[in-house]
């Protein structure tokens, strides 16, 4: 009963998905000739008709690939692999941890690699033909080898403390367990720009000028001391662009693509970084924090209960008992549920990002900047401007460009 009810669930989020991405579909053929005034206030014609077919050819391969995720999935549960797998490993060093721990990475390292076609298809024929793809084959296969490294390098000796927690502690592991991931995550936030982030990219400070001058004014009259600015080359893989800042205390540190000072004027990004520091100076970070540390620790509870269940792991063909199993279905099943909830996700995360903009806009003393700025950058990423409010209620924490504006123009 619970192998079909998985399935099912399988079955009703493809369906929702793909439900969705026909709605979104439909809403963006519907004003493919005739923009809204507001969205032609926005963008050129043939922009604007660029960004249609932008839009377009994602959903087709986004549709593709939800299919064959969803069918992967259900392959994956039930084709008894998962079981062979575990079998395999355990034979390596029965009731040991490190086995146990090469189990999850192993499998879902194995359960990655049907997706590559599809992520190889985005960049370098739907980003390469949009203009947005910087990257090269050997780039992307470099990359995918890094990440793949730093799994092992970094996932390995956490699922190992992780699962050896689980033996020492006993019935009470999940608050041991929920400890020992909230403080890595909290570490990682001061240690991933330092040591992760330049395997990948290269990050130089921000050359002396009026834009750094704007910037590091506008840091000190809003209270955000940041130890650094930094450029990202974001532009060695994509044409797309953002900002933000990670770290926190004398850590913080602020980060710009280089594609976004491109783009810019000065005061439009003095406006972004504005828009960033809101968040910051409205308490959103350690929300989020909190949200997130709230949700990890009911996962691990949610965990615990299904592992000391005697039907859990065997309804997929695994030993009941066996701790390393039910942590691998959970994260394989989990998004099942969690897809439904995702609507109060985005809509917290949109309150956060209106209130930003209100925070730049009165950091500012206009809303022009901010304005010019996404507008911008809506133009140069081809932002989807008249997605159906479902779709955008499912998959969007940003609220649309034209709510954004209506929303400044309110507090104006």
């Amino acid at each position: 009963m619970l192998l079909l009810l998985v399935l099912l669930l399988i079955i009703a989020r493809l369906g929702a998905e793909v439900w969705l991405g026909a709605l979104n579909r439909a809403e963006v053929l519907r004003h493919a000739q005739r923009p809204p005034d507001a969205v032609a206030a926005i963008m050129d014609g043939d922009t604007y008709r660029k960004s249609v077919d932008y839009t377009l050819t994602k959903n087709r391969l986004g549709r593709l690939e939800l299919i064959f995720d969803a069918g992967v999935l259900a392959l994956v549960l039930t084709s008894g692999i998962l079981p062979w797998l575990f079998g395999q490993m355990a034979s390596w060093a029965p009731d040991g941890a490190w086995d146990d721990a090469l189990f999850i990475l192993l499998a879902g390292f194995l359960i990655g690699i049907p997706s590559l076609p599809f992520e190889w298809i985005a960049q370098f024929r739907v980003e390469a033909r949009f203009g947005f793809n910087k990257s090269t084959p050997a780039l992307w296969v470099t990359d995918k080898l890094k990440g793949a490294a730093l799994g092992l390098l970094i996932g390995f000796p956490l699922l190992w403390a992780l699962l050896s927690l689980v033996r020492w502690i006993g019935a009470n592991w999940w608050i041991g367990a929920f400890v020992l991931i909230m403080g890595f995550q909290l570490l990682m936030i001061v240690l991933y720009p330092k040591l992760i982030l330049p395997l990948f990219n290269k990050l130089t400070p921000l050359p002396e000028g009026e834009l750094r001058t704007r910037l590091l004014a506008l840091a000190e009259r809003t209270g955000f001391h940041a130890s650094t600015i930094e450029v990202i080359d974001g532009s060695k893989r994509s044409g797309h662009s953002n900002a933000y800042f990670t770290g926190f205390g004398r850590f913080r540190r602020i980060v710009l693509f280089d594609t976004l000072i491109n783009q810019l004027s000065p005061v439009e990004l003095e406006a972004v970084l504005a828009h960033e520091v809101g968040h910051y100076k409205r308490g959103h970070i350690p929300k989020m924090i909190a949200l997130s540390a709230t949700m990890l620790l009911g996962a691990f509870a949610t965990l615990a209960w299904l592992a000391s269940s005697l039907w859990f792991n065997r309804t997929f063909g695994l030993p009941a008992g066996e701790i390393a199993p039910s942590f691998l279905l959970f994260g394989l099943l989990s998004g099942l549920v969690t897809f439904w909830f995702s609507p109060l996700g985005n809509r917290l995360s949109r309150k956060f990002e209106y209130e930003a903009d209100d925070f730049a806009r009165a950091a500012l003393g206009s809303a022009e900047p901010l304005v010019g700025a996404l507008r911008k950058l809506a133009q140069k990423n081809l932002s989807n401007l008249t997605p159906h409010p479902w779709f955008s209620g499912f998959y969007y924490s940003h609220p649309t460009l034209v709510e954004r504006e209506r929303a400044l123009a309110r507090t104006a």
